[in-house]
């Protein structure tokens, strides 16, 4: 029998047998009947004590009705538990469960494959837990920090949106920069007590870092030429910085979103910049038509070469040869009339004939 149902029968029991406003007949048991006295017909006073024969040594008067319910209450509750009447081992087990919940939730944790654990003992680093199922001391003597060493984190320096982040270059102009960086934690345990906030302290040093690269190179450079060697001169000034600073983390890119001029010059500079585009289109049209007629002419040259090898051979054979292919391509394109020695048929230009226009016919009306 369970504790809900033997608290529900004993209850039961106890309002039964000594219920304060009495039971279903007799003198005792406050039938109908007046006064507080316990007879008679009127209802019976439940703070009255019921009257009776007691035992001797006990008040003649008795405990009243409702000492007497609570007092079967705490007896029948009691037997359901071990320990005796008296009802103080349920508080006994409640402090042992509290317990048991509070050691298993502060001694026990659960470390995921990414992840590192800090563990420090009153406020000092006492070791790190590695993946898997870690035991500490209870709180307050050790807790741990729980720190994700593989998850990219990304610092953004400035952005259209935002307030322009100008940036002095080499050649004394400005451009206006926006920029991201990608970093994780290489040392768990120098980035849990170093740094005290990471986000803020990258971006002052990648920003120190981008300032001093950009007044090495010239603005041309900075727009486009030299982006991929001056996003690995920043990240590699970054990590020898953080490095020093002690920070335990790791520089894995910095990439350039936006290199603009200010916005004061920023139209001039783009049509400056379209002049240069056209300018360099025209040069590289010019370099592809010299280099189109050098390769023409080396290769008549070749070819000349090859008719002289033959013409050295045969001298006669060859000048013919050569007059001939002349003499077609002079007159493959002219209107030409050949006529041959004496006894021969003259050549009838048939096809100029047939290019001359035709006189028009008279046109003949049928007769009926």
């Amino acid at each position: 029998m369970t504790l809900v149902e033997r608290w529900r029968r004993g209850s039961r029991l106890a309002m039964n047998e000594n219920s304060p406003w009495g039971g279903s007949g007799g003198s005792d048991g406050g039938g109908r009947g007046g006064g507080n006295s316990g007879g008679g017909n009127g209802p019976r006073n439940p703070w009255s004590r019921p009257s009776g024969e007691e035992p001797p040594g006990r008040d003649p008067r008795g405990p009243s009705a409702v000492e007497e319910l609570i007092r079967r209450a705490r007896t029948i509750f009691g037997d359901g538990l071990p320990g005796g009447p008296d009802g103080r081992t349920i508080w006994v087990y409640v402090a042992l469960g509290v317990a048991a919940i509070w050691l298993a939730t502060t001694c026990v944790h659960r470390i995921g494959p990414q992840e590192r654990g800090i563990v420090t003992f009153f406020g000092s680093f006492s070791r790190t837990l590695t993946p898997g199922i870690g035991l500490t001391l209870p709180e307050p003597l050790e807790s741990v920090k729980v720190i994700d060493v593989e998850e990219i984190r990304v610092v953004d320096i400035g952005s259209t949106g935002d307030a322009e982040k100008l940036v002095l270059t080499g050649d004394q102009n400005i451009i206006d920069l926006a920029y991201s960086v990608r970093w994780n934690v290489k040392n768990s345990e120098l980035y849990a007590f170093q740094i005290a906030d990471p986000d803020k302290t990258i971006a002052e040093v990648a920003e120190s870092a981008m300032r001093a690269v950009i007044a090495t190179v010239t603005l041309n450079e900075a727009l486009g030429a030299g982006r991929t060697g001056i996003e690995e001169n920043v990240r590699a000034r970054m990590q020898e910085i953080l490095d020093g600073y002690r920070a335990g983390v790791s520089v894995q890119g910095v990439a350039i979103k936006q290199a603009d001029p200010p916005d004061a010059v920023n139209d001039a500079f783009k049509e400056v910049s379209a002049a240069q585009q056209t300018a360099q289109t025209y040069l590289n049209e010019a370099r592809a038509y010299a280099q189109q007629l050098n390769s023409k002419a080396q290769g008549e040259a070749a070819a000349f070469d090859k008719v002289y090898v033959q013409y050295k051979l045969a001298p006669e054979v060859t000048r013919r040869r050569m007059y001939y292919e002349t003499m077609e391509q002079v007159l493959s394109g002219i209107d030409k009339t050949i006529v041959e020695a004496n006894g021969v048929t003259p050549y009838l230009p048939l096809s100029e004939v047939n290019r001359r226009p035709q006189p028009a016919r008279p046109e003949v009306e049928a007769q009926p």
